[in-house]
């Protein structure tokens, strides 16, 4: 089948063919609802409803506007739908205060508000630098601070190349008032992301340099070598460990936390094994348990150069299975 032929089928109600119709289109979409929403759950409930609406009003779609445009239209509208009914996700740093490390942690927020990690598999096939930089950490904390439309207007526009009349045409607006939205956004965002993007900092590393640091953490981590972990960070680093609260400034006050419990002595032994999120370096994160290393988190590093300047763990299991990371480990002697 063509295209033409397959989309016929489809109006017409024959399912696999929209599916074929649909398939070069799923993981991008499926990243346009996690920059909107900050959360790869929701993108996956936003994806699936949208998916649905486009099904159920193809029969009508006349092609005046290209298939893709027409799948955003859709899947920017259940984001906005989903927005209203839940509150922006948000990292500990834009939570609250810094805490003090001698502090024990503050109990875990039970309640969804904290930006979800996503996995570069799931980003399409060819994406470039471009589509990369749009779901790192930083980027996506600062889109939640925008109202929804400008975030859309934002996303659609600066990441995704729609003119300003196709953005128009999709939240039922004018090209006028997308181009004042656009600039309200470019000042907000602008102040909050860093002036290098990591693809730019990855880049500038290169291959070498970066196995350098991946080899540098895993082995300081899996020693508990508070010291050597202390030596990689960035004097003014950043470390958040949502779902708690919580989050720390500066080498030392990061370092005293480390040591007084996750790498402290008699903790739990753990393990890290190199991924990749949010177009980022990323570490599994097992601890040990009855003779085996069970799933507990998720590290995100955020570099400046050669030394870590922000240090997000996610503290929960639930990501591994998105990330291919194998649920459990065999022991292994420590590095």
């Amino acid at each position: 089948m063509n295209d033409a032929d397959t989309l016929q089928a489809a109006q017409a109600g024959d399912e696999a063919a929209f599916e074929r119709l649909v398939s070069d289109y799923r993981r991008e979409l499926y990243a346009h609802c996690y920059r909107m929403l900050g959360s790869v759950a929701d993108a996956e409930d936003a994806l699936q409803e949208a998916l649905l609406r486009a099904w159920r009003a193809l029969p009508r779609f006349e092609g005046r506007s290209s298939l893709r445009s027409w799948l955003y239209r859709i899947a920017t509208n259940a984001c906005l739908r989903l927005i209203e009914r839940r509150p922006p996700r948000v990292l500990p740093i834009d939570y609250g205060p810094a805490a003090d490390p001698h502090d024990d942690p503050a109990a875990p927020l039970v309640e969804s508000v904290w930006i979800e990690p996503y996995p570069d598999d799931q980003l399409p096939v060819d994406a470039g630098y471009e589509q990369r930089e749009a779901v790192e950490l930083a980027f996506i904390a600062a889109l939640q601070h925008l109202p929804a439309r400008q975030r859309a207007v934002l996303i659609l526009r600066d990441v995704l190349g729609f003119s300003a009349r196709e953005v128009a045409e999709a939240l039922d607006t004018t090209p006028v008032s997308v181009d004042s939205a656009l600039q309200r956004a470019h000042k907000a965002v602008d102040g909050r992301v860093p002036a290098r993007t990591q693809q730019e900092t990855l880049r500038a590393l290169g291959d070498e340099e970066l196995r350098a640091i991946v080899d540098r953490f895993t082995t300081a981590w899996e020693r508990s070598d508070v010291d050597a972990v202390k030596a990689m960070l960035a004097e003014d680093a950043l470390f958040a460990m949502p779902p708690h609260p919580l989050w720390f400034t500066g080498r030392d006050a990061i370092a005293g936390f480390l040591g007084r419990f996750p790498l402290r002595r008699g903790a739990p032994r753990e393990r890290v094994l190199p991924t990749r999120a949010n177009g980022q370096l990323a570490f599994g994160h097992y601890r040990s348990s009855d003779g085996r290393f069970a799933a507990h988190a998720l590290i995100v590093l955020t570099l400046r150069g050669q030394e870590i300047a922000e240090f997000t763990v996610f503290l929960t299991p639930e990501p591994f299975a998105r990330f291919g990371l194998p649920e459990s480990l065999e022991d292994r002697p420590t590095p």
